[in-house]
């Protein structure tokens, strides 16, 4: 109460503000105007707008200034790096807020990932929100590293930093009144649940709304992001490193609806991070490609901290948290400073402050194989024709195709010529021995293999690849390094990224983490890869959640049918 007063005294101009910024133009996300304004701050807070007293004054000479971006839903692990450095790379870029759901640490190491996430955001010039994972294992079509109940989840709602349940991806358990799947819901019911329904559409849309889903990040088409905004939704408009659907579904963005849609950036990897920057990176994109610019700082800012009810976040006025970010124009969107409660932590582009305190949570191991051997890639030749995963450039989303498979000995191989390459799924949390076997199209590989520890949702080891041997030389790799990424080709490991972290995330810094992964990246296309960026694009390839065709330690899974497939098509299959 005594600082509350305190702040009531310096808004009368009764005693000195501690910061005031003059001659600023200020994006005003409430007033949806650009403006002339003073600001006054203390005590971490926008005190008011005019003319003040203050110990410290900047003036901005006609700079903009406007709120911190907010990326609102973010899986944090996907960058490959802790919450220190993740908070290293994004905030000089305008970043202040994130809404993470830690769901990828949480499907491999339960409720103590998530107290990992939670205890590494301590101590960051970085505000980290917490969606509590709804879905872990995200399915019962694959093996995870934990299973978290509805009475898991719930004594964490009432943590200051949880803004409620994490994307609900298991849509069927949801439309069939599972009732573990509902009491999830329910948890959350009063904050938010997030969505995720790729290709949900009519009835079954509205079942899953009226559930008390509030949000999807997963529309690829103007059509069904407008259903969804139509029946209620809000919309995120997701633009990552794999997943870009922005030039999709602007064009449904309008005045009137704009308050109800959002940025996020879902899962986005250091080099892009370092090289293109994040929240900034979006909004500079949506403006360019026509966006009003108050509509495109409002979903950066205050769409998101209305949506989660962050009531203090968002926006530059009196009693809101002075986290604030200064750019010269428009046309370049470029940081020059970014505040956080007052307290300048960035500039030109470099971190000012950083307490980089590690978690005191300890981790075990989370790289558990039984042990493999070469013919546990092979795969016999039941027919002639094979279901196929084709890849969708720039989404996640697969096709399924039928193929004509090779067959060299009585064993279905891959065929390099017509770029059919041989996929499988390890499980490696509890050692069962799954290995699930496929192919896949579009990655362009001439010769080796790819394997990866990250593999959503439940991250079991990925491997990719044009012969057995190159395949088992990666996933063994793998297994020592205790996760990662991993090129090999004739029988020899070409190039790492030890991600020892839950196999999920590393040790190392970004730039360091940046340069192991441009090395990797030139390995799989000194291989023949033609896919950017063939580690994120392998990772979704095991999702069973989002159509059409995916790949688990279990069996390949038609995802709209929500069942396993036979790999063979011809009849008298299994």
């Amino acid at each position: 109460m005594e600082q509350l007063g305190q702040i009531i005294r310096v808004a009368r101009g009764e005693e000195e503000a501690e910061l005031l910024l003059k001659n600023a133009r200020l994006v005003n996300v409430l007033s949806g105007e650009i403006h002339e304004a003073d600001v006054a701050i203390a005590y971490t807070r926008v005190v008011g707008l005019g003319d003040y007293q203050a110990k410290e004054v900047l003036d901005l000479n006609g700079a903009y200034l406007c709120p911190g971006l907010i990326d609102g839903h973010v899986h944090i692990e996907s960058s490959m790096l802790r919450i220190s450095e993740f908070a290293r790379v994004v905030v000089p870029h305008g970043t202040t807020t994130v809404i993470a759901d830690p769901h990828e640490i949480a499907n491999v190491l339960g409720l103590d990932g998530i107290r990992y996430m939670m205890e590494s955001s301590k101590g960051n010039p970085l505000a980290v929100y917490f969606m509590l994972p709804s879905c872990v294992p995200s399915t019962d079509l694959e093996t995870a590293g934990s299973r978290l109940m509805s009475y898991d989840l719930s004594p964490l709602l009432d943590e200051e930093w949880v803004a409620g349940v994490g994307e609900m991806m298991n849509y069927p358990g949801v439309l069939g009144s599972d009732e573990d799947i509902l009491k999830r819901i329910g948890i959350g019911s009063d904050k938010r649940v997030d969505g995720h329904a790729p290709h949900l559409s009519g009835k079954d849309l509205n079942a899953y709304i009226a559930a008390g889903i509030a949000s999807d990040h997963e529309s690829s088409s103007f059509e069904e992001a407008k259903e969804k905004l139509q029946r209620g939704m809000y919309i995120m408009i997701r633009e990552g490193s794999v997943a870009k659907n922005m030039e999709a579904l602007l064009p449904l963005v309008t005045p009137e609806n704009a308050r109800r849609c959002m940025f996020v950036s879902d899962d986005v990897d250091p080099g892009d991070l370092l090289d293109r920057g994040h929240m900034d990176r979006i909004v500079r994109k949506a403006m360019r490609l026509g966006l009003q610019p108050i509509l495109a700082i409002q979903m950066a800012t205050i769409n998101a901290a209305d949506y989660f009810g962050l009531r203090d976040l968002g926006a530059i006025a009196p009693g809101y948290r002075a986290d604030m970010v200064i750019f010269d124009d428009f046309e370049s969107f470029e940081i020059r400073k970014v505040f956080r409660g007052g307290r300048l932590v960035a500039e030109n582009g470099r971190m000012l402050v950083m307490d980089d305190q590690r978690p005191s949570v300890p981790l075990r191991g989370t790289v558990n194989v039984a042990w493999i051997e070469l013919e546990h890639f092979r795969v016999k030749a039941k027919g002639t024709r094979v279901r196929v995963i084709g890849l969708t450039p720039n989404q996640l989303v697969t096709t399924e195709l039928i193929e004509e498979v090779k067959v060299v000995s009585g064993l279905a191989v891959a065929d390099v010529e017509r770029d059919i390459l041989k996929l499988s799924v390890i499980e490696r949390h509890l050692a069962s021995g799954n290995i699930g076997l496929g192919f896949v199209k579009g990655f362009g590989l001439q010769r080796g293999a790819l394997a990866s520890s990250v593999a959503h949702d439940s991250h079991n080891i990925i491997v990719v690849g044009t012969n057995d041997l190159d395949m088992m030389t990666a996933a063994v790799e793998i297994v020592k390094m205790q996760g990662g990424l991993v090129a090999a080709a004739e029988g020899k490991v070409l190039a790492t990224v030890r991600l020892h972290i839950a196999g999920l995330m590393s040790e190392k810094s970004a730039v360091e983490v940046r340069a192991e992964m441009d090395k990797i990246k030139q390995a799989a296309r000194d291989l023949g890869c033609t896919v950017s960026n063939p580690y994120m694009a392998m990772s979704f390839l095991a999702l069973p959640v989002i159509p059409r065709l995916k790949l688990t330690d279990k069996g390949l899974v038609d995802v709209e049918k929500f069942e396993f497939v036979p790999l063979f098509d011809n009849e008298g299959s299994n």
